[in-house]
């Protein structure tokens, strides 16, 4: 398919903030009709999405205080690549950092942009079984509470606004399908990262 009457071309970048997490762009674009305008932007490394599922059906979720939304927001264990780090090994850094779990078969389901808007973020969602509970290592200043739930309960906390996470409603998504297997997932015994 030829997008190239929607596609915008960029012409100059202007750094607006380098902090600790977030680094901020302003590129200047030329748009299809030949006209310039501007696009601010964050730019970022890219994070994962974990899935992990319990032998007895339910599915391990996370309880965690996010600043900009004022509020405890009900997650899948989730979190940003580190440089040079590959997805599959961020994703068991993450399970196992955030949750205590390591798992014993991994399946790579898809990606999702969750801010497409005003972000270049790419999330890779994983799945995880077999798990075996080990101790947690969370971040310096990391709280978080780990639970378990039904998939039915988070479909529910999901339709009733309860959960309203981006990632975690499109793991939901994921994960309904692949349990009514309409979408089917290549299980791996710990791959190579």
């Amino acid at each position: 398919m030829d997008d190239q009457h929607l596609t915008e071309v960029p012409l100059a970048r202007t750094e607006l903030l380098r902090g600790h997490f977030l680094h901020v762009v302003r590129d200047t674009v030329r748009l299809p009709t030949g006209a310039e305008a501007t696009r601010e932007f964050v730019l970022h490394p890219g994070a994962v999405m974990v899935i992990p599922l319990l032998d007895d059906g339910r599915v391990v979720l996370e309880r965690q205080y996010r600043h900009p939304m004022r509020s405890v927001i009900v997650e899948f264990p989730a979190g940003k690549l580190d440089a040079g780090e590959g997805s599959l090994a961020c994703a068991r850094r993450e399970l196992r950092e955030e949750t205590g779990y390591a798992a014993r078969q991994w399946a790579f389901a898809g990606r999702l942009a969750p801010t497409i808007a005003y972000s270049d973020e790419v999330i890779d969602i994983w799945f995880a079984r077999g798990l075996s509970l080990g101790e947690r290592a969370l971040d310096d200043g990391e709280a978080l509470d780990v639970f378990a739930a039904t998939p039915d309960e988070l479909q529910t906390w999901c339709r009733e606004g309860q959960v309203i996470d981006s990632k975690t409603l499109a793991g939901m998504l994921w994960l309904q399908n692949v349990l009514s297997g309409q979408w089917v997932l290549d299980w791996q015994d710990n791959p190579a990262p």
